[in-house]
């Protein structure tokens, strides 16, 4: 009892297990590879110049960042006017959207990589439809290229920069764009001056997000690339399984991770900026840098203003004959956007019922032959088991450090707040490669290579990271007079945080462990580092069957595995709903 008072007055130790945790799985391992880098006692840079001395090294590494660009590129050009659209829809239709996104966006990444296999391959849907009406007469090479890796990695992004950009859109007035109208200003100018810098934030965050989470892609460029669009990512991963040079996959790893600090590093990735320092931030930046540009864009400026008075007038009562061929190209646009995302899930979910022994689109007979396969190859439903038992534990192992760590940081001062986020976050928000053989070393050390308890640990450190996302957003909600309240009534630190926090934070307690589980079911890129050969678990097993054959059978894992999302979405939508209504009766019942 003691203690608990003592953390009561001290609430950041509240973090200690997590930050633990993740020194002894990913911190100080990351620290010894550093070392070995830097071929540690002796500290040199010859591990460094020797990667930087073999062209094919310099070639696998432009090769990430362009194919990172790329992706990052096209993602923004069409998440964010995407973004712009599902923010201007009615509030429903908003839900609606968001909705249709997230479930791609938590669908697992294996299933979405074979999906565009079956669509892109030479016996795909789309050489198939091309061949049946003599189109073509021998298939087109549509996988195995950088073009697939495109398709492929700009699907699984895709949600990634729109999500981001919606949360920001939302929260600009509109009104301003209306008043730069009303001043005279042109639709696309009201537009580029007003609304455009202050959705900055979410471009900014939006773009980074992708664009690291990019370079540490290894599944996608893998299943659907050729030897050329290797990544720096396989590279790392092919040396961990074949020759473990500790030295030069240390070497690899920080090369990789010095390319997204010093992204980081320029661009920054600042969620609170104000929108107003934005603006003249953005001003002073053209005043500074472009003197040229900012004299001649105000003097054309002035001289386009009489110009701009006189058209003004005469639309001001013009009909809005434009605005309906807006209106139907926004349509076209947000449903091809939709298609794209829920296509590949829809396709699988249909191939899974076809009665034949290969896929096609639509089936000509329905069965649930692989389904019963599914469930009588102990290969297939033992790893299903081990993922879903490893899920379940790592579920509850990051939720409770999670929820400590997020209620201990609530109460902390900004400046210690600010650095412990970024500790805990670093698994979510660097190449995944990385933490994957900082890992490795991590438990090769513990001695838990191979374990279950060693995959716990592995998932658990990222998945913690989610959980802190998600209860430091709901405590940021929460009222703390409602804790002093009870503890001016003698309440001790855990009678409060049981009997009046913890009813209050439980959806977002309910959503962390509903993302920790989704998380530690879906990955592959560090369990198939750790896991060795003893523990199979259902991605590992999806993975293993991708690169060998295409088996029918995947189909119906992907199924379930798509259906996986929407469940858990509606237990969230449940729970949420449940709440409302309890925080509803909670303050009706003095009134009764």
């Amino acid at each position: 009892m003691q203690m608990l008072h003592k953390l009561g007055r001290m609430p950041i130790a509240l973090t200690a297990p997590a930050l633990i945790m993740f020194l002894a799985v990913v911190g100080i391992p990351t620290c010894l590879l550093f070392l070995s880098s830097l071929n540690s006692p002796h500290f040199s840079v010859v591990n460094y110049q020797a990667f930087f001395s073999q062209y094919a090294n310099i070639r696998v590494l432009y090769q990430t960042v362009e194919i990172s660009v790329v992706v990052t590129a096209i993602c923004l050009l069409v998440g964010y006017p995407t973004a712009y659209l599902i923010a201007a829809a009615s509030k429903h239709l908003r839900v609606a959207l968001i909705v249709l996104v997230i479930i791609p966006y938590l669908t697992s990444m294996l299933v979405r990589t074979y999906a565009w296999l079956v669509i892109l391959g030479d016996g795909g849907l789309i050489n198939s439809f091309l061949l049946n009406i003599g189109l073509i007469s021998s298939p087109l090479s549509l996988v195995y290229n950088r073009m697939a890796v495109y398709i492929g990695m700009v699907h699984i992004m895709l949600p990634m920069m729109i999500l981001p950009l919606v949360s920001v859109m939302a929260g600009i007035d509109r009104s301003l764009v209306s008043a730069a109208q009303s001043m005279g200003a042109p639709p696309l100018s009201a537009f580029w001056r007003v609304f455009f810098p202050l959705s900055l934030s979410g471009v900014r965050s939006g773009s980074l997000l992708v664009f690291v989470i990019c370079l540490g892609f290894y599944i996608t460029p893998a299943a659907l690339g050729g030897l050329g669009d290797a990544m720096l990512s396989t590279f790392i991963a092919s040396q961990v399984r074949t020759s473990f040079d500790i030295a030069s996959v240390a070497t690899s790893a920080f090369v990789l991770l010095a390319v997204a600090i010093i992204v980081l590093s320029m661009l920054g990735l600042n969620f609170s900026g104000t929108p107003g320092r934005t603006i003249q931030s953005r001003q002073k930046s053209l005043g500074k840098f472009y003197p040229l540009i900012g004299r001649l864009s105000g003097f054309l400026n002035e001289a386009s203003t009489p110009n701009r008075a006189k058209r003004w007038a005469s639309q001001l009562y013009r009909s809005g004959r434009s605005s309906v061929w807006l209106k139907v190209a926004s349509f076209v646009f947000i449903t091809l956007v939709m298609f794209f995302l829920l296509f590949p899930e829809i396709l699988i979910l249909a191939m899974s019922f076809g009665g034949n022994k290969f896929l096609e689109f639509p089936p000509s007979s329905l069965s649930l032959q692989w389904y019963r396969n599914f469930f009588s190859d102990p290969t297939w439903y033992e790893a299903a088991l081990n993922s879903i038992e490893i899920g379940i534990i790592v579920a509850a192992l990051s939720t409770i450090l999670g929820t400590l760590a997020a209620y201990g940081l609530s109460r902390a001062i900004p400046q210690l707040r600010s650095f412990l986020t970024l500790v805990l976050l670093t698994p979510i928000t660097i190449p995944v490669i990385v933490i994957g053989v900082a890992t490795y070393l991590g438990l090769v050390k513990l001695g838990l290579i191979g374990s279950k308890t060693g995959i716990v640990l592995a998932h658990s450190v990222g998945a913690v990271g989610y959980v802190v996302v998600i209860v430091s957003a709901t405590l940021a909600n929460f009222d703390p007079r409602l804790e002093q309240a009870a503890k001016s009534m003698r309440a001790s630190p855990y009678r409060t945080f049981m009997r009046v926090t913890l009813p209050l934070i439980r959806p977002g307690l309910i959503a962390g462990g509903v993302f920790a589980f989704l998380h530690s079911f879906d990955e592959v890129v560090i369990t198939s580092l750790v896991s060795g050969f003893s523990v199979r678990t259902l991605p590992l097993k999806m993975w293993e069957d991708i690169r060998h054959q295409i088996d029918p059978t995947i189909a119906a894992v992907g199924s379930l595995l798509i259906l996986l999302p929407i469940l858990c979405l509606i237990v969230l939508y449940a729970v949420w709903q449940r709440s409302g209504a309890r925080s509803q009766h909670l303050i009706l019942k003095p009134n009764v």
